[in-house]
């Protein structure tokens, strides 16, 4: 993460709220700070959510360097914690590296028209009114489930397995175990099915029964698109993010811990 000359050229952004702007203004005069366009790295002050918007960004820009983030919302899991006392550039020389790679995919509407899916933490289809949805699951080119009668399925990476997949009651998964959570949302039927741990090379294939009555909205991370006839998605092998976290507070270690919370 250093230049030429041996020295570290950090971006540092910051959510809207009142406590990462009085952060940003914290940190600004601490550093020789540089544009994003000339960084390689950024530290990010906020929570979770804007941590998500700047990795988004730079997937749609192309230009990908590691995030170190400083946690100034609420559960803070992709985050490091905040210090303004502490030498930010110190801490990220110090920092380890965890790579994830995001979901992509398509997901066309009733009306034909196609768009494009990337997520750092799942996919999710969701009912739009008070009907229930029913989904078509196909997994690897073969129809695992022909009618799911639910308000919901997602597929969530390892790095956001302990997002909204844990609130399903899907599995927490390691970040190196190569696999994604399936997990329905509230299912109705088949009753006793509660969702699959499948191999990450796999394509997942979910197509909405009787759109019309029953409208379904695809959700990626936080990007949502109504009227949903079909959503395919898969790991995109070929895009690697890079997060940073203090020693001995990786978000490997953080997916551990959450299995087991008691309270």
């Amino acid at each position: 993460m250093a230049n030429d000359n041996g020295s570290t050229r950090a971006a540092l952004v910051a959510s809207d709220t009142e406590r990462s702007q009085e952060a940003y203004e914290a940190l600004t005069g601490r550093h020789d700070w540089v544009p994003l366009e000339q960084a390689d790295v950024v530290v990010v002050l906020g929570g979770d959510g804007f941590m998500l918007q700047t990795l988004h960004a730079m997937l749609d820009s192309g230009r990908i360097i590691p995030a170190y983030g400083m946690n100034l919302g609420t559960v803070g899991f992709l985050m490091n914690r905040y210090d303004r006392r502490a030498n930010v550039l110190q801490r990220i020389a110090k920092a380890r590296r965890i790579r994830i790679a995001p979901l992509s995919g398509q997901a066309v509407t009733t009306g034909g028209e196609t768009h494009e899916l990337s997520a750092i933490n799942e996919v999710s289809l969701l009912r739009e009114t008070r009907q229930t949805a029913k989904i078509e699951v196909t997994v690897g080119n073969r129809v695992r489930i022909p009618e799911l009668v639910c308000d919901g399925v997602l597929v969530s990476t390892p790095a956001g397995s302990t997002a909204y997949n844990l609130s399903a009651n899907g599995p927490i998964l390691p970040l190196d175990s190569k696999v994604l959570a399936l997990t329905p949302i509230s299912p109705f039927r088949p009753r006793r099915w509660h969702g699959a741990i499948l191999p990450d090379r796999v394509r997942i294939e979910l197509r909405v029964l009787d759109p019309v009555k029953r409208p379904v909205a695809a959700v990626a991370d936080q990007k949502e698109f109504r009227d949903i006839a079909e959503v395919t998605v898969e790991i995109d092998h070929e895009t690697e993010l890079e997060l940073l976290f203090d020693p001995g507070q990786s978000l490997e270690e953080r997916i551990v811990a959450e299995q087991f919370v008691t309270d």
